[in-house]
């Protein structure tokens, strides 16, 4: 059974539980009443789409929405044309973070629930991220966890700059996972 929703003039499909857009549409909206012209949940899955077809930046992730048809638009909330990239750029900047990566990481992990008593494995990767030098000439150092079968970031915490020995990165592990 499909549910529906009105949403000023338009009518759109109300996501199923456990969808991505039912996970986003439970992230609380932050902006204030004239800031609400896009739900929030339209707009956090635009970003997702247009991230997962290669668009690098919100002019880019604006254009792909763009290019799409209107039955899109509406399929992932949208009630009328989506918004411009500074929209985009102000969502991002304005949501607390770790908001949207921690409700991209429960739809997955939904998704890709591991069989009790499989051991699946993992792959550690650290990066130095370009454009982050700190003062005193420090940049922002990272280690991720991936899932191999899937290639998703299982988890990710930032680093401190000192060279890093097997006991400490043992001790990370435990602490992102």
């Amino acid at each position: 059974m499909e549910l529906y929703s009105t949403y000023g003039e338009t009518t759109v499909k109300v996501p199923a539980a456990g969808s991505l857009l039912a996970i986003l549409a439970a992230i609380p909206d932050y902006r204030g009443r004239k800031g609400r012209r896009h739900s929030l949940a339209a707009m956090l899955a635009a970003i997702i789409c247009g991230l997962l077809t290669g668009a690098k930046g919100c002019t880019a992730i604006a254009q792909w929405l763009h290019d799409q048809e209107p039955e899109f638009w509406h399929s992932i909330g949208f009630a009328r044309k989506p918004p411009t990239s500074n929209c985009f750029r102000d969502v991002l900047l304005g949501l607390p973070p770790g908001t949207l990566e921690n409700a991209v990481r429960a739809w997955v992990t939904e998704y890709l629930a591991a069989v009790p008593g499989e051991l699946r494995p993992v792959a550690l990767d650290g990066k130095t991220l370009c454009g982050t030098l700190q003062p005193h000439g420090q940049s922002i150092h990272l280690l991720a966890m991936f899932d191999t079968a899937t290639g998703g970031v299982i988890a990710q915490a930032r680093m401190p700059a000192t060279p890093m020995n097997i006991r400490w990165r043992c001790g990370c592990c435990e602490a992102i996972s």
